[in-house]
């Protein structure tokens, strides 16, 4: 069957039929037009479908090469999987490439065709059809107009304008028929091959995709090595299925078996359980009874003391008695072992016995009488209470931690010493060893223990001590004045005394532009690797906050820190000495707790005489207020010591230039002010006694040459060069030329030319 066409020779005539048939063409063409916006519509979601694909693809790809940079608690370096994901993620950069190319193919043989037939073709009929319609139109006017013309021969001028217009416009309207309609019949062939290319490149594009694939992911080696991982899937799958047989049977099992632990408190009809009286370890929660005194306002102060109940997780480990709460495990964690030290059970006299509670039942109470304390318990039910006494009985009996034997082995142990005799030590110190709680470090005759030691890749220097406490010097200059003199320096006393505060001051910082105390006490220090390193003072303090606890030390020396542009100074607020100094300049770090506040900590470098590489030490402190204010002033201190070293590096001579430059110019300043009230003074002296200043003038002393009028007066001498670094006598100083200032200055006829000179 032929292609319909618009027969251009009927374009001029312009008939009813041509015009028919000419809006079955126009109408054709619109349809065409919309079905391709809709064909291209599908098109490029195709494309942007692809594109994203491609971006998916190398997306999921480095994914799985980032499982092996994660830090995964229970999966270990080397692990099949990390491997294997690697090696997937290297196949799926492989596809990604291949769909990178596709998408390419696409925007080359589909959619380039179809944007083009609608951007050129079907867009220039719409034109062409708005072009028509216009020069139809003026063609028709300009019909009109002529045909108007009357008879009179007057108008031939006019008719033949009008005869002219109808020409251009009637030529107009041809050329655009002619254009108008050649496009719609070349429309009829141009859909053919514009709707058939898009489709035709895109199947093109797939099969030279799936060959490339084919080549690509269709390799022996691939097959091999899905078929290696698709049996290792099911291996796993199979052990899943077995493992969860036997779970699902454990869970059975466990419920059953821990029936009558559902219940704290035994029912009637339930088989009766002893308690067993022989355990030497235990494990549970316990509720702990914590007093606070409350004062009540009234005429009577009265004292109230308010109870208070905490759940907590207790356990015995190495003749201690220790707690844990639920979050502790997880904020702390001292190298294996968490909680903090209830009581030691080595101490003589402890007893675990029944306790009367009033509100409460189930209760017993561990006592101490060496350390003076009374720890309330309250356990579920009767046999936990029993098994708790007996248990913490037994370990105070039996266990080797009293005597120095163990109850079941005849070698000798030195037990753990008791926590209050650690904290009345004069100075503690408590070495991070791996070793068991038979180590022992000897500091002043008295045994320590020791903490566990940290791992090799940590910064903290094997078998260093963590001193607990500072230690006041003999010397006698160990005193601290009790004034200062000179100006007052910038100070912060907070809720202290201004007296307190200059108290703590003396004449070695005396010279300071930056002096600022604090109140703080001393947690502990011990020797690190490195000098500096703001996770390795939080590291510090962690394990220092860590030894406090598992050892049971709470006593805290109290001291005033003393920050200057020259120092740092502890100062003993009690007997106003000085417990320990520091240089700035040993100083190479400092930084607060990120989370509590009032922590903050600093290293310290030293070095011996004899040592060839410095030690160094951080030392944790705890404050009222907040840490960052401290850093803050120990970062102005250092600051201004930087500069007062760099101002005592200049060159000599260069300071005291400067200086004698500013005595000459205050000198100068001086006489000139002399001088203008002298001269005041001759101004407002009367007539009679204008010739006798006038001939005292003469007399005033001269330089040699007689230009200069030189200033004798001893009093002025004295102030001038009291405190200066001059040496020249008053007398061999000369002020400037007096000629001009006296003659403008005196106005009366009785000053004789000489004197001007």
């Amino acid at each position: 069957m032929g292609i319909e066409k618009l027969h251009l020779e009927d374009a001029l005539e312009d008939s009813p039929q041509t015009r028919s048939l000419l809006s079955v063409f126009e109408k054709d063409a619109m349809t065409l037009k919309k079905y391709t916006t809709g064909l291209h519509n599908c098109c490029q979601r195709i494309m942007k479908a692809q594109n994203e694909l491609c971006a998916a693809t190398q997306s999921l790809s480095q994914h799985l090469r980032d499982f092996e940079i994660q830090k995964f608690p229970l999966e270990s370096d080397d692990s099949v999987l990390s491997s294997t994901l690697k090696q997937f993620s290297s196949y799926l950069d492989d596809v990604s490439s291949i769909q990178q190319v596709l998408s390419a193919q696409f925007s080359e043989t589909m959619m380039y065709p179809l944007s083009r037939f609608l951007q050129a073709d079907l867009e220039e009929v719409t034109t062409l059809y708005e072009m028509f319609q216009m020069a139809s139109n003026e063609h028709d006017n300009a019909m009109n107009r002529y045909m108007r013309l009357p008879k009179k021969r007057e108008s031939e001028r006019q008719r033949s304008e009008h005869n002219e217009e109808l020409y251009l416009m009637r030529k107009k309207f041809h050329q655009t028929s002619l254009h108008y309609y050649s496009s719609l019949n070349a429309l009829q062939y141009k859909r053919k091959c514009s709707l058939l290319e898009p489709v035709m490149g895109y199947l093109h594009a797939q099969r030279a995709f799936f060959q490339m694939g084919q080549d690509a992911v269709g390799k022996k080696e691939i097959e091999d090595f899905l078929n290696n991982i698709s049996t290792s899937v099911q291996g796993v799958q199979q052990e899943m299925k077995a493992e969860t047989k036997k779970t699902v049977e454990l869970i059975d099992s466990l419920e059953q078996q821990s029936a009558h632990l559902y219940h704290a408190e035994p029912m009637v009809d339930m088989p009766y359980i002893p308690p067993n009286t022989t355990l030497t370890q235990k494990a549970g929660y316990l509720y702990v009874r914590r007093g606070k005194h409350l004062h009540v306002p009234g005429p009577i102060g009265k004292q109230l003391i308010a109870t208070k109940w905490e759940r907590s997780f207790f356990f015995t480990v190495g003749g201690n008695l220790m707690s844990q709460t639920r979050g502790e495990a997880i904020s702390t964690k001292t190298n294996g072992l968490a909680g903090s030290l209830v009581l030691d059970l080595n101490e003589p006299g402890v007893l675990a016995e029944p306790h009367e509670s009033d509100d409460r039942r189930f209760v017993f109470q561990v006592l101490s009488p060496k350390s003076k304390r009374n720890i309330v318990l309250q356990a579920e039910n009767e046999r936990e209470k029993d098994e708790w006494i007996c248990t913490l009985n037994n370990i105070v009996r039996e266990s080797g931690y009293v005597k120095g034997k163990q109850g079941s082995q005849a070698k000798p142990k030195e037990r753990t010493p008791s926590a209050n005799s650690l904290s009345k030590q004069g100075s503690g110190s408590v070495s991070p060893d791996q070793g068991s709680l038979g180590s022992m470090s000897s500091t002043g005759g008295q045994a320590l223990p020791r903490t566990p030691a940290p791992t090799p890749s940590s910064s903290f220097v094997a078998e260093a001590p963590i001193q607990f406490d500072l230690l006041s010097p003999t010397s006698p200059n160990g005193g601290v004045t009790s004034s200062l003199p000179g100006p007052p320096k910038r100070i912060n006393p907070f809720d202290q005394s201004s007296n307190e505060v200059l108290d703590t001051l003396d004449s070695a910082i005396d010279s300071a532009t930056f002096v600022e105390s604090f109140v703080v006490r001393f947690l502990g220090s011990m020797e690190v690797t490195t000098d500096r390193g703001e996770k390795l003072v939080h590291e510090t303090m962690r394990q220092i906050m860590a030894a406090r606890a598992i050892h049971n030390v709470f006593k805290m020396t109290e001291s005033r820190l003393v920050v200057s542009s020259e120092c740092m100074r502890l100062i003993d607020p009690a007997t106003n000495t000085l417990r320990t100094q520091f240089a700035l300049a040993d100083i190479s770090f400092w930084a607060a707790h990120p989370e509590n506040t009032r922590l903050f900590g600093f290293i310290t470098r030293t070095k011996a005489p004899e040592a060839t590489h410095s030690s160094f030490s951080c030392h944790v402190f705890e404050c009222n207020i907040s840490a960052e204010e401290i850093c803050q002033a120990i970062g102005t201190a250092t600051k201004l010591a930087f500069q007062a070293l760099m101002q005592r590096k200049l060159p000599p001579g260069v300071g005291k230039e400067k200086k004698a430059m500013e005595k000459i110019h205050q000198v100068k300043t001086r006489e000139k002010h002399l001088l203008l009230q002298n001269i005041q003074q001759l101004e407002d002296a009367p007539e009679g006694e204008e010739e006798e200043e006038g001939g005292s003038l003469h007399n005033l002393p001269l330089s040699p040459d007689g230009k200069y009028l030189v200033l004798t007066a001893a009093d002025e001498s004295e102030d001038a060069f009291q405190s200066g670094d001059l040496a020249q006598p008053m007398e061999n100083l000369t002020v400037e030329p007096l000629k001009q200032t006296i003659s403008d200055s005196f106005d009366t006829e009785d000053v004789e030319p000489e004197s001007e000179a």
